[in-house]
């Protein structure tokens, strides 16, 4: 877990890179509204990281402002436990986050991988039928993400 001091750095960097994709965003000429999550970017980000090694991961951490995985996974850590809420707590607002990694189901998870996934983020990982196009995996992908 991160110091007190360490977790303020963390937030006021993940704060920088959120900034940074609105900037982008909204540099841009849009005939329309724009709306976007920069912390569900932030949160697919840090979970891409959790999987990747060599130069992608090294640019993934650039990118997201740390140096190592464990640092977005401190962060992430306080986020669930702080703000995403399970609806228990009155004890101020709290957000629900669809949050998941879905893979064809011949692959698999490794471990380390679908731990960090699982306790940190507190999403979903599943297997599901890519190949086929399967409707039927999509569906299970939107009830999963919904709570149906």
């Amino acid at each position: 877990m991160a110091e007190a001091a360490d977790l303020q750095q963390l937030i006021r960097d993940q704060t920088h890179v959120s900034t940074t994709l609105a900037a982008h965003l909204l540099s841009k000429k849009h005939d329309s509204n724009v709306v976007f999550s920069p912390l569900s970017i932030h949160a697919a980000l840090s979970l891409l990281a959790q999987g990747t090694t060599g130069q992608t991961h090294d640019q993934l951490l650039a990118f997201l402002k740390t140096n190592t995985t464990h640092n977005l996974n401190s962060l992430y850590s306080q986020y669930v436990s702080s703000i995403f809420g399970d609806s228990s707590s009155s004890d101020g607002p709290q957000l629900s986050f669809a949050n998941g990694v879905w893979i064809d189901e011949t692959l698999s998870f490794k471990p380390s991988f679908k731990q960090v996934v699982d306790d940190v983020y507190k999403a979903v990982c599943k297997q599901v039928d890519f190949q086929t196009k399967n409707v039927d995996s999509l569906w299970y992908i939107i009830q999963v993400l919904c709570n149906f």
